[in-house]
């Protein structure tokens, strides 16, 4: 069966020294310090993450997806390259050599590979430019994340970027970063274990309560991590909206449960339990399978959940291939 992970990760083999281009620092680096493996560093010397090179060659995942029985991945860089604390100018010009590559990548294995882009999303006139160029270089859309410095995606001046998204019809992918309250719980990979799924919750209510989702309604926008914290605290947060509706209903008087049927998410949950109430809280028609290729804190196995559960032939192919392509605007038919 067609197998599309819509939740991997890429990055080119060699990334510029930005430091030395824009004049100031915090960027990344590859270090590479063995044949097929790099240090992630900002340029200040700090490691960020140990990679391989299945994070940046094509050969190389190709083999790994066949051994895997993935047909398809869509591509998305590494978030803590999304850069939008940098000068949105700077932040462009990563963004470009950053969807270009893999653009390229794409134009190479167009039966293997869907694009995701990156865009400066500190500005929102420098963001739609990019979103445009991303269209016609062959993205499908687009990936960002949770936040931009700390302000929410609800915020007014992110409301034309989502309505370029809806009008161009490029997905939009979602991720967790930066997470708030990071610098309070870095012992025992914290921010990764909670501070995720509580930004993904984060992001869908201010997405929701600020009436975006309400005024876009063809907008397509997926969620990673199964949509983090927000499909298992979701009756807490319809408590909270209803009982509160000065705080919650301000801009939006509808409530946070219609949504789940509006928004997409990926299947990467971890456990039998929570993927069965996934699909029985938002349906199979709203989950895609989505692994976080080619990190640990992934499904190490990838589809292997979905494929070990009890569902019925027609729920499968959505969860594995359908949803997918509906949340893209893809067909089926390119891919066989």
């Amino acid at each position: 069966m067609l197998k599309i992970d819509v939740h991997t990760h890429i990055l080119p083999q060699n990334i510029p020294a930005w430091k030395d281009r824009f004049g100031y620092g915090g960027f990344i680096s590859l270090d590479h310090y063995r044949p097929c493996c790099a240090h992630m560093v900002r340029d200040d010397g700090k490691k960020f993450r140990d990679i391989e090179a299945n994070c940046w060659d094509a050969g190389t995942r190709i083999a790994e997806m066949d051994t895997a029985g993935i047909s398809v991945q869509v591509l998305s860089t590494v978030p803590v390259m999304f850069s939008y604390w940098a000068e949105p100018r700077h932040t462009a010009e990563i963004a470009v050599f950053l969807n270009d590559h893999i653009a390229e990548i794409v134009d190479e294995f167009p039966l293997r590979f869907i694009g995701l882009g990156t865009v400066p999303l500190q500005d929102t006139e420098s963001a739609i430019r990019e979103l445009e160029r991303c269209k016609t270089i062959g993205l499908a859309g687009v990936q960002i994340g949770t936040n931009v410095n700390q302000l929410n995606l609800g915020e007014t001046r992110f409301f034309e970027f989502f309505e370029a998204c809806e009008r161009l019809g490029m997905a939009v992918f979602v991720h967790p970063w930066e997470m708030a309250g990071e610098a309070d719980m870095q012992k025992y990979w914290l921010p990764w274990l909670v501070g995720m799924p509580a930004e993904v919750s984060r992001a869908i209510c201010s997405l929701i309560f600020s009436g975006t989702l309400e005024r876009l309604p063809a907008l397509r926008i997926c969620f990673a991590h199964g949509g983090g914290a927000f499909p298992s605290t979701i009756g807490r947060i319809e408590h909270g909206f209803d009982v509160r509706p000065d705080l919650c209903a301000i801009d939006n008087p509808h409530g946070p449960r219609k949504y789940l049927k509006r928004i997409y998410f990926d299947s990467l949950v971890h456990d039998p339990a929570m993927m069965r109430y996934l699909v029985e809280m938002a349906g199979t028609d709203r989950v895609a399978l989505g692994t976080d290729y080619p990190f640990p804190l992934g499904e190490l196995e990838p589809g292997k959940l979905i494929d070990s559960m009890s569902f019925e032939p027609e729920e499968k192919e959505r969860l594995l291939h359908g949803t997918a392509l509906e949340w893209l605007g893809l067909a089926k038919a390119k891919f066989q």
